[in-house]
């Protein structure tokens, strides 16, 4: 029986991804809090800003750390990094407005829950087509 043979390359770089990610998350939800609840900025407007900034600072931390990108042309893979962000973003935002209105759960958890989505979502995405 044979499974998927995930290389053990593969496998750092997933770890890395989500060590980034992790260090996104703090990044997200200060900007989020930030804009939500001090600014009083609207709920999703603050989302997406805190996921906009998140998003930046782990395309620089990716292609350093996790990809070890080489790539001359930083425009045009900062260009794809953010195109599969905003795939994202538009993933999260409806979960978290799902979760949020539909089923009347708390905000911040059901984004930790949006974000653990968007890190699969995100990882594949930019193995396939941003550090590909």
């Amino acid at each position: 029986m044979t499974g998927i043979n995930l290389s053990e390359d593969f496998v750092f770089k997933f770890i890395r991804f989500c060590v980034v990610g992790f260090t996104g998350v703090f990044v997200d939800f200060g900007i989020t809090f930030l804009c939500k609840e001090i600014i009083k900025i609207q709920k999703y407007i603050s989302n997406a800003t805190g996921f906009t900034i998140a998003a930046t600072s782990n395309y620089f931390l990716n292609r350093w750390w996790t990809f070890h990108s080489g790539n001359p042309d930083i425009v045009i893979e900062y260009s794809k990094f953010l195109f599969i962000s905003i795939i994202g973003l538009g993933i999260n935002t409806l979960i978290l407005w799902i979760l949020v209105s539909k089923y009347n759960r708390h905000f911040y958890l059901s984004k930790l829950f949006a974000i653990a989505v968007i890190t699969i979502w995100n990882f594949f995405a930019n193995v396939a087509y941003t550090f590909c």
